[in-house]
């Protein structure tokens, strides 16, 4: 079977989603109607709603009397939908002509390329050879002079697939991979396109079954399969499978695509005619292996589908495998009937059918000792092979004609025998420059590999040494907090530790005993906590050197709270109070947190330092999404400017000037935890943690 995977409508027809039947009275003019129509016809075309497709184009028709161009739109759309209607080729034709006409005349390109693309298949279908030849020869003359890529590529698979429905496979082959190669350069292709890739892809593939290269069939689907986006398109890929793999000897592989190919047709009529090809390669099969009864079940369906087509090629196709079925089963006059059948339409479709026909006929005839008979059917099928075999042998001597001539324009060649040594001596210089030119070859491949090694080798050594910036950035950094929280956390401690032995060495008589005892109490907690802090400091340390990250769990917000009040019991001019009436918990990293708050808690007593009846109130105040902690005080607030730090990374840090700032903003970001801070001068600050709560 000459596959007649028809290219759909590439220039005219685009992925259209479904579209309401237009009501149009809503438009005001024929413009506009016509318009909507158009649309609407595109989208049936789409949906493959063909017998609407024919009434519905009468409504465009009628209105369009005096508009050519719109005209020529409707006419392709009748004849389409005809076309794909129970295959009625005839009145398809008819009103394709149409539409070419007007599409020439009123120079629509895309349209005419359209026209010519179906007429191509058409009149091949209709057997009106003479019609196909001088359409072919026709856009010959114009396809090198057309700009549009799109109606290029079109034209090109068009005599691409000419020279295919008469077997004459090396043009075709040439012809459709040039128009692929056009199809294939377009970086954003519709969905249209892409099917028409693999439809071309396809056609090559069943050349090749044609040829019987059957591995070179196999290849050339693959290459379709991934483009093919159509129901037709994919079924007569499964045909192609299922012929290449029967003639591999490969029935596993042709069973799977013949079952899916089932399911694909299943409720299509359309499809009909590839059930029925698929069932004849089955028959094939099975008749090769002589397994009679199961050849012939394939053969029956392959008829019955056949039939339900109305396409004449496969019901021809059909008939023959019933013919060979009965001749295997020595049923001669039933094989002599249904070849009988088959010879009507096989001179027109496939010339080596109707030689095997021929043969099987006389063959039939013979075994009935009807040797008249056999004589008459031999006698055709003598003349019609050797027919045959003189156009293969023209044509291989036209072609050796023509390589011969192109090789030999030098004058001086007096005879063949010089010809013929020449042409050894170019075949050894050939040879030598192939030996030069693969060495050549091998030695830059060789260069290259080395020079890629190296620059992978390079690249991989840049990737290593960019990882140990980073690690160093990341280990600076790293060092920088350690020290801001050494600096922050022990420095208070030590400073209270001091303020009680410059008082009792500076002024002693201040001191009452009580007073005095109190006070070394105070300082002798503050000293076994600032050992207990130091230890908790270092060990946590120790811990986080590698990585410097959180280990987040539920703790209690009095836990925190409690981690103040003893690293500040020393303070006994600042009244430092806490609340969390509702007990919360929260979801962080315990070390970091107490960090924040042990930073925060030392920043609030030094604003504190001059300030009457000083103040700290630690809160916990659970919100819809977050906990909040704030710290609050009665100082002289401050402008914005001086909070920078929390929020700027690009703000200049010293161990005396901006570093509690820059870690309390690098632990609260490293815990996903927000600042904000709320400042009013003569009034105080606040100072809020935003610790949101766990899903």
């Amino acid at each position: 079977m000459k596959t007649k995977v028809a290219l759909f409508l590439l220039l005219i027809i685009g992925f259209i989603q479904a579209q309401k039947r237009p009501d149009l009275a809503r438009f005001k003019t024929t413009q506009e109607k016509l318009s909507a129509w158009e649309k609407y016809c595109k989208a049936l075309t789409e949906e493959e709603k063909y017998s609407l497709l024919i009434t519905e184009t009468d409504t465009g028709i009628n209105l369009s009397k005096n508009l050519p161009e719109f005209l020529a739109q409707f006419y392709f759309f009748k004849g389409y939908g005809y076309e794909y209607t129970n295959n009625q080729y005839v009145k398809a034709v008819m009103y394709y002509e149409k539409s070419l006409e007007l599409a020439q005349k009123y120079k629509n390109l895309r349209l005419e390329t359209s026209n010519l693309m179906r007429l191509n298949y058409m009149y091949y279908s209709v057997k009106d050879h003479e019609k196909g030849r001088k359409l072919i020869e026709y856009v010959k003359s114009i396809v090198d002079t057309v700009k549009d890529q799109d109606s290029k590529a079109t034209m090109l698979g068009s005599i691409g697939e000419y020279y295919l429905d008469r077997s004459e496979f090396e043009n075709f082959i040439t012809y459709k991979l040039k128009a692929i190669n056009l199809l294939l350069a377009d970086k954003k292709p519709d969905e249209m396109k892409v099917n028409n890739i693999g439809v071309s892809y396809l056609q090559i593939a069943d050349a090749y079954n044609d040829m019987g290269q059957y591995e070179k069939t196999l290849e050339y689907c693959k290459y379709a399969e991934p483009y093919l986006n159509k129901d037709d398109g994919i079924a007569f890929l499964h045909n192609s499978y299922i012929e290449a793999f029967t003639h591999l000897d490969d029935l596993k592989s042709a069973q799977k695509y013949y079952k899916q190919l089932y399911k694909i047709a299943e409720g299509n009529p359309i499809l009909d005619l590839n059930i029925s090809y698929g069932n004849r390669n089955m028959a094939e099969y099975y008749l090769k292996k002589n397994r009679l009864q199961l050849a012939e079940d394939y053969a029956n369906k392959a008829v019955y589908f056949g039939k339900k087509s109305q396409d004449e090629e496969i019901l021809m196709e059909a008939n023959v495998i019933k013919g060979k079925v009965h001749f295997g089963k020595k049923e001669y006059q039933l094989a002599i009937d249904r070849l009988n059948l088959a010879l009507k339409f096989a001179y027109l479709y496939d010339k080596h059918s109707f030689v095997e026909i021929n043969r099987k006929i006389s063959e039939s005839y013979a075994a009935l000792k009807k040797w008249d008979k056999a004589y008459q059917f031999q006698q055709i099928y003598t003349r019609t092979s050797d027919s045959l075999f003189a156009e293969a042998g023209k044509q291989s001597l036209a072609n050796a004609e023509a390589a011969f001539q192109n090789k030999s324009k030098q004058k001086e060649i007096k005879t063949l025998s010089q010809l013929n040594i020449e042409h050894e001596e170019n075949i050894k210089n050939a040879r030598k420059q192939r030996v030069y030119l693969i060495t050549g070859i091998l030695l830059i491949g060789i260069i290259g590999s080395l020079l890629y090694y190296q620059s992978q080798n390079r690249k991989k050594i840049n990737i290593k040494l960019h990882h140990l910036n980073a690690e160093l950035e990341n280990a600076n950094k790293t060092k920088m907090r350690f020290f801001g929280i050494l600096n922050h956390d022990l420095r208070s401690p030590v400073v209270g530790l001091i303020h009680f032995l410059k008082l009792k060495k500076e002024a002693p008589e201040l001191l009452d005993e009580e007073t005095k005892n109190r006070l070394e109490n105070q300082t002798f907690k503050s000293a076994e906590n600032l050992l207990v802090q130091m230890e908790d400091l270092l060990l946590w340390s120790k811990g986080q050197m590698d990585h410097f990250q959180p280990e987040k769990k539920l703790i209690s917000v009095d836990e925190v709270f409690e981690d103040i009040k003893e690293n500040f019991g020393w303070e006994d001019r600042v009244q430092i109070s806490f609340e969390n009436p509702d007990n919360l918990q929260i979801f962080t990293d315990k070390e970091y947190l107490k960090t924040l708050t042990r930073n925060l808690t030392n920043n609030a007593l030094k604003i504190l330092e001059k300030i009457e009846n000083p103040s700290i109130i630690w809160k916990a105040v659970a919100q819809k999404k977050f906990v909040e902690l704030s710290i609050t005080d009665n100082g002289k607030g401050a402008a914005p400017e001086k909070f920078r730090a929390l929020f700027d990374e690009n703000v200049s840090i010293g161990i005396k000037s901006g570093l509690g700032m820059h870690l309390i903003r690098d632990l609260s970001k490293a815990i996903n935890a927000e600042i904000i801070v709320n400042s009013k001068e003569n009034t105080g600050t606040r100072i809020s943690i935003l610790i949101e709560k766990p899903s």
